[in-house]
């Protein structure tokens, strides 16, 4: 049932903190951070207790199977391996930080802002645990009602727009993803006679090439939406910069992680031959999304677009990392979302600090900040040099190894995408000279990183140096996964060279890669 606390403690968490904050303001604060402390106490006992520790060959080491509605094939099925652990563990971290920085930010509606915030932490959990897909759509949807209001509600100026803007993208998306879930479905019941939503029994079903591709393409635009990939981003500009911090974080940080974990988990596995057949076009995708959101981000006034374009670029080298299918990329497409969810992630905190002091975010009006907040200037130094990839971070040893990963699948694309981090330097030196170097533009008069937002801080740089120093850890919890997801899909595990046109293919093994004792129990 561990698995059922992960996803029913923010729950809970988030009805108390809105109940309680209706009297007290602290109340909803301290019960949120309560919470979420818990859950990350127990995810780091479950990775103390599971690493590379009892975990079978697909990865997998605890279920929770109970029925729900078996007239229709529809169960509750969460399953955790080390993927999904590292996922969930980024949540809680995330959470907290969120939780933490918006202390004195939210003064209006607190109770209801800390709901609004677990529920979707509970939402992003069920999608990174949830096996059954029409499980995994119902959570895919959670996320999205309450990250509507938290920009409607306490946004900036603008945010009526962006969040009307989110909500149509990723719902509409969102739907097309139901339209596949619903084709896989009943192409399966067709094959078999079994009605199931079940990731598991799903692997490895049988229909023409036609079909896969199409029903693939609903699963690929919901996850390149929430990725984004170009040119399903321009939603993400809107929202991040309209969003409260906490917002930003969480956007940033998981939300864009779950269009991620879904190509790595649902897309490539189910489809292995169609995702094959997109490769090429989704790893141009990726490099254009690499160079065209650092061009973006050179070209803004507003710091916290600027940031946010940085995620489109960024993200770019996961969308590459996965279709290159092989270990070395998708170690760092693992490596990467967790290194960009605490970096970008750091850099919006610092921007919503940095806004609560100066009121705007306008880099014209800014300059000769280092003056007044020399802490906040090495801070942000920090944290850019790590989004430009600078070795001795985790940023890098991600980038690196995605690079490394796609050179056997496409020379000439990983080759423009080495461009791109050549773009990240300019865009990144360039948005802290601006900022805090410089003319100062105004006597600026204005307080340093408080201990607390200063606290906040120690904790990612520490989890960057230490992701950037010794990863292997985290590779050593996500190399399991990786295996059995590459064995369920030896289609892509050798994708096609794209410069010499070679490739190597294999039969689909399906659900056989899973833990003996766990498919049984899953059975």
């Amino acid at each position: 049932m561990i698995l059922l606390l992960l996803i029913i403690i923010p729950l809970l968490g988030g009805f108390f903190a809105w109940l309680l904050g209706r009297r007290h303001d602290q109340a909803a604060r301290w019960i949120s951070l309560v919470s979420l402390l818990i859950e990350q106490a127990i995810v780091i006992d479950l990775w103390f207790r599971h690493r590379g520790v009892g975990i079978g060959p697909g990865g997998w080491f605890t279920d929770l199977h109970l029925s729900w509605i078996p007239q229709l094939g529809i169960s509750f099925h969460l399953a955790m391996d080390g993927l999904s652990l590292l996922m969930v563990g980024l949540t809680a971290f995330l959470g907290i930080m969120s939780v933490v920085i918006s202390w004195t930010e939210i003064k209006e509606r607190v109770g209801f802002f800390h709901l609004n915030l677990l529920f979707i932490l509970a939402g992003i959990n069920g999608v990174f645990l949830a096996v059954d897909l029409f499980l995994f759509y119902f959570f895919w949807e959670l996320m999205l009602v309450p990250m509507y209001f938290l920009i409607s509600i306490w946004g900036h100026e603008n945010r009526t727009y962006a969040a009307i803007k989110f909500f149509i993208f990723t719902q509409l998306s969102g739907l097309l993803m139901l339209l596949s879930i619903l084709g896989i479905y009943f192409v399966h019941a067709h094959n078999t006679g079994v009605y199931t939503f079940d990731y598991f029994k799903l692997l490895g079903t049988s229909m023409t090439p036609a079909l896969a591709f199409w029903l693939m393409m609903g699963f690929f635009l919901a996850f390149a939406v929430k990725l984004p990939a170009v040119p399903f981003h321009t939603w993400l500009p809107d929202a991040h910069t309209e969003a409260p911090t906490a917002g930003s974080v969480i956007l940033a940080g998981l939300l864009l992680k779950t269009g991620a974990y879904g190509l790595i988990r649902f897309l490539v596995p189910l489809f292995p031959e169609a995702a094959r057949s997109l490769a090429p076009a989704a790893m141009t995708l990726g490099v254009i999304g690499i160079l065209y959101g650092a061009m973006l981000a050179f070209s803004q006034r507003d710091l916290k677009r600027l940031v946010a374009y940085t995620s489109v670029s960024h993200m770019g080298f996961v969308l590459l990392g996965v279709f290159a299918w092989n270990e070395l990329a998708l170690q760092g497409t693992v490596l990467q979302m967790l290194c960009h969810g605490i970096s970008t992630g750091a850099l919006f905190m610092l921007v919503g600090v940095l806004q609560e002091r100066i009121h705007t975010r306008d880099m014209d009006v800014m300059g000769g900040l280092w003056e007044n907040v020399p802490r906040m200037g090495a801070v942000v130094l920090f944290f850019a040099l790590a989004s430009l990839g600078l070795p001795g971070l985790g940023n890098f040893v991600a980038e690196f190894l995605i690079l490394l990963g796609s050179y056997s699948a496409s020379v000439t694309a990983t080759s423009f995408a080495v461009i791109g981090l050549v773009f990240a330097t300019v865009y990144s030196l360039w948005m802290v000279q601006r900022a805090f170097h410089g003319d100062k533009r105004k006597e600026w008069k204005i307080p340093d990183l408080s201990l607390r937002e200063m606290t906040l801080m120690v904790f990612m740089i520490v989890s960057l140096l230490w992701l950037g120093l010794y990863p292997q850890p985290v590779i050593d919890t996500a190399r399991p996964a990786i295996t059995g997801l590459m064995q369920s899909a030896p289609a892509m595990e050798a994708p096609v060279s794209y410069a010499s046109g070679s490739a190597k293919s294999a039969e689909v093994t399906g659900p056989a890669v899973m833990n003996p004792g766990l498919r049984e129990r899953m059975q």
